[in-house]
């Protein structure tokens, strides 16, 4: 195996790394940088004092890199060499003695060094921290660029933060850690051929298809890495490729295999691609770009869409893109838009609250690239909304125990107020499910079509209340055959989603046992279902937890609008089995999982509500300092929202001139409009 770039600036990087507490390093893709430069820093030493933790935004990556170093370390891993995800931990408790008294590597998401610093805001256990592949700009990672400018100042015992990428600008960072050192180190070992399109696609499915048979009828043996933009395209993409490679004659080109790689599967079914293919077989990974960076699966030699860098790690290699040179040149950007410029906040605010560092006002906090005022004062907003933060934004009780949850904060929020209500076992099925990021959904194969006309029709119809409620009485009627994977086959669901969603439930059970004021197997669940047929305490719980995340409908269609700070008019998804009443009209109140924008925007994971559970929660939005809840001082911004909010367009017209109507005004225009719907019926 040929020597990686990195090695031949191992006395440089130590070097800098011994004289500087922060430093940067730009190192290609195929440099060896993360793999290597822990190894490089174990072998100096610097895990006599401390562990070196080094994060991976994916947890793909922190998995598989964290087995690459155990091989070549010789270790087994989880002792020398161990890592730690989201939903596990393969440390044992004898690695934990030999982490924290004789040093070793420690491979985890940037997510689980944040919760790590719940418990110890020093990270005193860390000699070296390493913020691999920070060009990818995750949220967790730029919370973590800010948390460390700090805490290099501010830590007693000495800590060396380095932070590592293939694009990012070395530049901008340095300036934000006052010029800290920069190292650039060269990457691809093999040249790469680069080969575009000559024009633009319209179906990148079908092009991904048809070069990826091409390559495989014309090109010499060599396995094909294929970036689709997410699992449903994956799917597609997986299940095409193996049905026309099966229709392939007969020893016109060699045997092949096709592997799926996304965030979502089980790690077994992960760590598949990075066996060698049998002999006189070529793989084809059809993958999310968790393989863009971090991870080299060997005998890749070609790719069908943009990053030739995962191409020519091992031999040399080719790379397909799949649309015009000019296009790549003119409209591609030269960086990921960070993801804390385009993401929910309230999770990453609750975090910071929770730290309770006097010194920190939230919409003045040293982001690397600041995400904008409204960003931070919505999270703001939410969290106050349900109850995280009080009205001179401190952290609660209860936003303390959301903080230890390692879910969404709507989600935390949910199982907080269910464990009150007593319906906690059914709300970690629907928690369970939703954190998993899987939707439940048949698999539609065409032969399961041609014997049912409607797919998914033996399954439960979330008894009219909706998608959260059909989530739960699909996993129960799971638990009622024994977890069976022929049940999941006889009903088209995609068996590693259920299985995942189990592994999810268990993890989540164990955390919040020490929490849980009565059962939490699905069987309790079950029993307590026969009472109470309407599941109005799951779904009050619901609305507790999305308070930020309430619609009501229009008055006279089944349109909605949304409810909050600001209204915006959206759509119940066409997949969602919320029913309409007698009159075809939907539920008054709904709240809902998220909204999706394609043809115009939609919710999708829909639960109906109550409009008395939904009133005083709008309440606390009457008069709210978003300065105050910041943890800032100076001038207050009182906001005035919900303004064409539970009020008709005559009421507004009206009242156009006059001050915002007052709380109780709104709550008496609700109910005249409630009454005025039932009339109706």
């Amino acid at each position: 195996m040929a020597v990686l770039p990195i090695l031949e600036f191992e006395e440089k990087i130590v070097e800098t790394v011994d004289e500087n507490p922060v430093v940067v390093i730009i190192g290609e893709t195929g440099s060896g940088k993360s793999t290597q430069l822990s190894q490089i820093l174990h072998r100096r030493g610097y895990t006599r004092s401390g562990m070196i933790a080094i994060t991976q935004p994916r947890r793909v990556a922190a998995v598989s890199v964290a087995r690459r170093v155990a091989l070549e370390l010789g270790v087994q891993l989880g002792e020398e060499v161990g890592y730690a995800i989201r939903f596990e931990d393969r440390t044992s408790y004898r690695t934990c003695i030999k982490l924290l008294c004789y040093g070793t590597l420690r491979y985890l998401t940037d997510g689980c060094l944040l919760r790590e610093s719940l418990s110890n805001p020093e990270l005193e256990q860390y000699s070296v921290i390493i913020l691999d592949e920070a060009h990818e700009r995750s949220l967790n990672t730029d919370i973590l660029l800010g948390l460390m400018k700090r805490l290099v100042k501010t830590r007693s015992s000495n800590l060396k933060v380095l932070i590592t990428s293939a694009t990012l600008d070395g530049v901008k960072v340095s300036r934000f850690f006052s010029g800290c050192s920069i190292l650039n180190v060269p990457g691809t070992l093999f040249p790469v051929e680069k080969l575009y399109s000559t024009e633009r696609t319209t179906n990148y499915v079908k092009s991904s298809l048809r070069t990826a048979l091409d390559i495989h009828v014309r090109e010499p043996p060599g396995d094909v890495l294929i970036f689709m933009t997410g699992q449903d395209d994956i799917d597609k993409m997986v299940s095409k490729l193996e049905e026309r490679i099966q229709n392939l004659e007969e020893g016109s080109c060699m045997d092949a295999i096709v592997l799926p790689l996304h965030g979502s599967l089980p790690p077994e079914m992960q760590v598949r691609v990075f066996s060698p293919a049998p002999p006189n077989c070529r793989r084809f990974i059809v993958a999310t770009n968790i393989a863009e960076t971090s991870l080299t699966v060997d005998g890749v030699v070609v790719q069908a869409n943009q990053r030739a860098g995962r191409a020519g790690r091992t031999r040399p290699g080719k790379c397909y893109r799949l649309y015009p040179a000019s296009v790549y040149q003119e409209e591609f950007l030269d960086a990921t838009v960070p993801e804390i410029q385009r993401s929910s906040l309230a999770g990453s605010v609750l975090y910071l609250k929770s730290l309770d560092l006097p010194d920190i006002d939230i919409l003045k906090f040293d982001f690397l690239d600041p995400p904008s005022r409204e960003s931070l004062e919505d999270a703001l907003r939410q969290l106050y909304l349900i109850d995280a933060i009080d009205e001179n934004g401190q952290i609660t009780h209860i936003g303390r125990t959301m903080a230890e949850l390692p879910l969404e904060p709507s989600l935390s929020r949910t199982l907080i107020e269910a464990n009150e209500l007593g319906c906690l076992s059914q709300a970690l099925t629907v928690a369970a499910i939703l954190s998993a990021e899987i939707t439940i959904r048949p698999t539609r194969s065409k032969a399961k079509e041609r014997k049912r006309k409607q797919p998914f029709s033996n399954l439960p119809d979330g008894s009219g209340w909706g998608d959260h409620i059909q989530l739960l009485q699909i996993y129960e009627s799971w638990d009622q055959a024994d977890y069976d994977l022929n049940w999941c086959m006889d009903n088209d669901l995609q068996i590693r989603s259920m299985k995942f969603c189990k592994d999810v439930r268990k993890q989540l059970s164990q955390i919040i046992q020490k929490i849980a004021k009565g059962p939490v197997d699905v069987q309790s669940s079950l029993k307590y279902k026969k009472g109470e047929k309407d599941y109005q305490k799951l779904r009050r719980a619901l609305c507790r937890g999305y308070g930020n995340q309430l619609a009501e409908r229009m008055l006279h269609h089944n349109g909605y609008h949304t409810l909050g700070y600001r209204s915006q008019l959206v759509q119940v998804h066409p997949s969602s089995v919320l029913e309409a009443d007698e009159d075809g009209q939907l539920p008054d109140y709904v709240v809902y999982h998220e909204l999706i924008n394609t043809s115009r925007p939609f919710m999708r994971n829909v639960c109906a509500v109550e409009m008395s559970w939904v009133l005083p929660m709008l309440k606390k939005l009457e008069k709210m300092d978003t300065n105050r809840l910041s943890g800032g001082a100076g001038v207050s911004k009182v906001c005035e929202p919900m303004k064409e909010k539970l009020m008709n367009s005559s009421t507004k017209e009206a009242n156009d001139s006059k001050k915002p109507d007052s709380v109780d005004s709104k709550i008496r225009a609700a109910r005249e409009r409630y009454l005025a719907r039932k009339a109706k019926k």
